[in-house]
């Protein structure tokens, strides 16, 4: 029966990532951040220069985009590691299970704050978590605590400190994990510091998730893609905007544009590192244990990644603006990579 000669072709297919991989695929395929794309970049090039191996394919989906991608299953035709700017959902991991993504390593590589920035020539921006959510929130609280649409145009309507400019911040796309970010840390940080606010989120959380972390959508906040490059070209050309990306993008643009301080905390490699920068999170990536000893050199990839010359204090990867986690984190994340230990969430 067709059921039947399905069944018998799903399990010829589930052998074939086993036996006949390395002649499919001599190469290692990655997907995930744009933010962890530039360090996973980096060790790709230095692992395909030490080893003599084809350099790993690395795509820049999104952090959500990834995650899909990753889970949709195993064989050679699915990624064997995707980059991830925040943990994954539990959503994502039950995708995985379901499609038979079983056995996950995850490892976080170290932190990024979420740099909010503008031309160089442009004027300087302090903000408050409590600006950034007055300045992009689709509804914000108004008189005896009725929600209303955002009414802000210029900065300055929000917080006379702020430059009398108009309200302009090119940033990511719902799939980003930036996007989480700015939503989760500054947005909805902004929004808790209203008493009933937060109250709400023990009384009524998808309503208090939907008020506090959405977005408006009157043109205020620009969606740009998964292309961080793009951003810098516009911020360059309207010195009154605002973009939001990764500091390890704002450290290698430095010519070019200057970051906001946030909570009176200028962005910095030392502030993120030491938890004073408000806006600032894990980055990850996870493996796909049934590729390893079937991708040719995943296991090198993977052990490349988790040297201390690469992800420690003094490695290569915090020359492009990563931010360390502590020596024992790091260490414990290490092991772990190598001895291909199952996430459980």
């Amino acid at each position: 029966t067709m059921k039947k000669r399905l069944i018998i072709a799903g399990t010829i297919a589930a052998l074939t990532i086993t036996s006949g991989a390395q002649a499919a695929r001599d190469h290692i395929d990655i997907v995930g951040s744009s933010t962890v794309f530039p360090f996973s970049t980096v060790v790709a090039e230095t692992f395909g220069k030490n080893t003599g191996k084809p350099t790993p394919k690395i795509e820049s989906t999104g952090t959500g985009g990834g995650m899909k991608l990753f889970c949709k299953g195993e064989g050679i035709d699915t990624p064997d590691i995707t980059n991830a700017s925040r943990r994954i959902k539990s959503s994502e991991f039950e995708l995985c299970m379901k499609n038979g993504v079983t056995d996950i390593t995850e490892v976080l590589v170290g932190f990024d704050g979420i740099a909010f920035a503008n031309a160089k020539d442009g004027p300087d921006f302090d903000f408050s978590l409590r600006d950034i959510y007055l300045g992009l929130a689709a509804k914000i609280p108004g008189n005896e605590g009725v929600m209303i649409d955002n009414p802000f145009t210029h900065w300055n309507q929000i917080n006379a400190k702020l430059p009398a400019v108009k309200i302009k911040v090119l940033g990511p796309p719902p799939t980003s994990g930036t996007r989480d970010a700015l939503q989760e840390l500054a947005v909805e940080g902004g929004c808790k510091t209203y008493p009933a606010m937060k109250a709400m989120k023990s009384s009524d959380k998808p309503q208090y998730k939907k008020l506090c972390r959405g977005i408006r959508e009157d043109g205020a906040y620009v969606q740009m893609g998964e292309n961080d490059n793009l951003i810098i070209s516009k911020l360059t050309k309207d010195s009154n905007a605002v973009g939001v990306f990764g500091f390890s993008f704002l450290d290698q643009n430095g010519d070019k544009v200057k970051g906001s301080s946030i909570n009176n905390t200028a962005i910095s490699f030392e502030s993120i590192a030491n938890g004073d920068y408000p806006v600032s999170r894990p980055l990850y990536f996870y493996v796909k244990n049934a590729h390893r000893g079937v991708i040719d050199g995943l296991d090198d990839f993977i052990a490349e990644f988790v040297d201390e010359d690469t992800f420690g204090e003094e490695g290569y990867l915090t020359d492009k603006g990563l931010i360390p986690s502590p020596e024992d984190v790091r260490s414990g994340f290490a092991e772990d990579a190598l001895s291909a230990v199952k996430l459980a969430l």
